[in-house]
């Protein structure tokens, strides 16, 4: 207890507390306003068909996903998020704890407060319940494990821990240790949280491979143990795998593919995507800070005479690099042919701001108070910015119609993306306050609707109240496939659920007809936001599935 009073008695330790908790209650407000997105309600759905593994991802996103409804007994989007919003407190920490290893206590400070600040990173990985969530806590688990492993001498006592040293503490041999095992497991279970997970393991392979003074670790029997070990941790992957013909490596590795030609217009569009997904102030540093730090490897390869920073700092840098540039760089360029979403390269920006926080060291020595404003000032504007979002997302204050819209709104609800996210809670009351809906859903084998990013909201405000499953008849069926038998509900009733634009589509339900003996609508529920109807949920009653659905997969 006096050890943590006398921590918390020094001011620079008072702000990393702020960070934490200050952050950390940002995130539950925003968390527990915000509505479910799609793909989380649809992780939602993995917790209640546990699995060993899944068709689009690893088994941790449905542990995670399922924590908060196992705890408390509700679903919402607050608990569903409430293993999201405890984990990324872990990963911030773990974060933090590798900076300081690495670098100073200063440059983790600094680390710290931009992590928190980004807005990619607070919104994919500290609220939404995504994979990206379990990854990014065990890979930073496994960057701090790593720094320890190959760095396991105190920091010298000099400003600027990049800069050449005249009493640089003397280089000792490096001797592999039981924690390349233990690396084994971390990476092992970053795999389980996401497929990102062996590029991970690729770059610490690459840099030991590319460092002179790390190749011994490949001798070692610590090594091959922990190959063994991350074999055995990613045995629900390979298992499930195993008995559905390896489907989701196939899935995983066709995105990859280039299935079109090549538009490298798109490639800038993806970098510069990606600078607005991380804010700016900070995107740009982090692109700046990644050539910076490739220059300052690539200089001593030809003139060594003329390097700046230290032998050990550059070992440091090339760690980072070598589990950031693939991610940063390989799905950058891989937008050239294929649709990149925000996330997928922001683990690789996550390990950067290690070298961002570390250049900030040094800018503050030239301008405590510019380095001051540029982390407070980003800041302000960012949590700003979401909470404005929020306010719109809940209540429309920029929506026409809307009673709480500013200056009477400024475009109608059906022009509006931020419509598409339902809130569950009126679906699910809209439900149980009309008889005729409540004894349908009572009366049916099962739900379906026509894609799997609506079927999982749906699935989310419906499967508490009775327990119907839900399905997708579509051709893109996702983890639906794998949840139920294709003649499983032959001769049974059914619920067909979707929404305003799709009820409009006459060649779908026309398709629909030719599965079911009858396919009636028997009611709607409207979905209001502000006070207007934003959108509109219709409900058909389906008698007797004549024939199997067709399914791409999972059969």
């Amino acid at each position: 207890m006096q050890k943590v009073q006398k921590w918390l008695a020094q001011k620079a330790n008072q702000s990393v507390l702020f960070w934490l908790l200050g952050g950390l209650l940002f995130r539950s407000f925003v968390a527990f306003w915000l509505y479910p997105g799609f793909d989380e309600a649809y992780y939602y759905l993995y917790s209640i068909h546990l699995d060993w593994s899944y068709f689009d991802h690893p088994v941790l996103v449905a542990l995670l996903t399922g924590l908060g409804p196992w705890l408390t007994g509700e679903v919402s989007q607050f608990t569903i998020r409430l293993g999201t919003l405890i984990l990324y407190t872990g990963s911030l920490i773990l974060l933090y704890l590798t900076s300081a290893k690495l670098f100073s206590e200063k440059a983790a400070r600094i680390t710290l407060a931009i992590a928190s600040i980004i807005p990619i990173f607070q919104i994919a990985f500290g609220i939404f319940t995504l994979p990206d969530v379990p990854l990014i806590f065990f890979w930073t688990a496994s960057l701090y494990c790593a720094a320890h492993e190959f760095f396991p001498q105190p920091q010298p006592s000099q400003n600027y821990s990049g800069l050449e040293a005249e009493e640089s503490p003397p280089s000792i041999p490096y001797q592999p240790s039981y924690r390349l095992a233990l690396l084994g497991i971390l990476v092992g279970l970053a795999c389980l949280g996401k497929y990102h997970g062996f590029i991970l393991g690729f770059g610490l392979v690459a840099f030991c491979l590319t460092s002179s003074r790390y190749r011994a670790a490949f001798f070692s029997v610590w090594a091959w143990q922990g190959v063994a070990l991350f074999i055995l941790t990613i045995f629900p992957i390979w298992f499930w795998n195993i008995q559905h013909d390896w489907v989701s490596f196939g899935f995983q590795l066709n995105r990859g593919v280039p299935q079109r030609d090549l538009n490298l217009i798109k490639v800038g569009l993806v970098f510069l995507e990606g600078i607005a997904y991380l804010f700016p102030t900070f995107g740009l540093p982090l692109w700046w800070v990644s050539w910076r730090s490739v220059q300052e490897q690539i200089r001593p390869l030809f003139r060594k005479k003329f390097s700046t920073v230290s032998e050990d700092f550059r070992q440091k840098q090339l760690l980072i690099l070598w589990v950031s540039l693939p991610l940063t760089v390989g799905f950058t360029l891989m937008g050239a042919y294929q649709q990149i979403l925000p996330a997928w390269p922001m683990p690789g920006f996550w390990g950067l701001t290690l070298l961002l926080g570390e250049r900030a060291v040094h800018w503050q020595q030239q301008s405590r108070r510019g380095v001051q404003r540029w982390v407070q000032g980003s800041g302000i504007v960012v949590v700003t910015a979401l909470l404005l979002a929020l306010l719109h997302v809940t209540t429309g204050t920029l929506q026409q119609g809307s009673q709480y819209a500013i200056l009477g709104g400024f475009w109608p609800a059906k022009d509006d993306p931020s419509t598409q996210l339902l809130d569950i809670q009126q679906l699910r009351r809209g439900f149980a306050e009309s008889p005729v809906l409540s004894q349908a859903l009572r009366e049916s084998s099962f739900i379906f609707s026509n894609g799997y990013y609506l079927a999982a909201p749906i699935g989310m405000a419906l499967v508490p109240l009775e327990g119907t499953p839900i399905t997708a008849f579509s051709s893109d069926m996702r983890g639906f496939a794998f949840w139920s038998k294709p003649d499983q509900w032959v001769g049974k009733d059914a619920l067909y659920i979707t929404i305003s634009r799709f009820e409009q589509e006459k060649e779908l339900m026309e398709r629909y007809q030719t599965y079911f003996s009858s396919l009636q609508q028997i009611g709607t529920v409207p979905i209001r936001r502000g006070g207007a109807v934003t959108e509109v949920v219709y409900v058909y009653q389906a008698k007797n599935l004549l024939k199997p659905y067709p399914r791409p997969y999972g059969i």
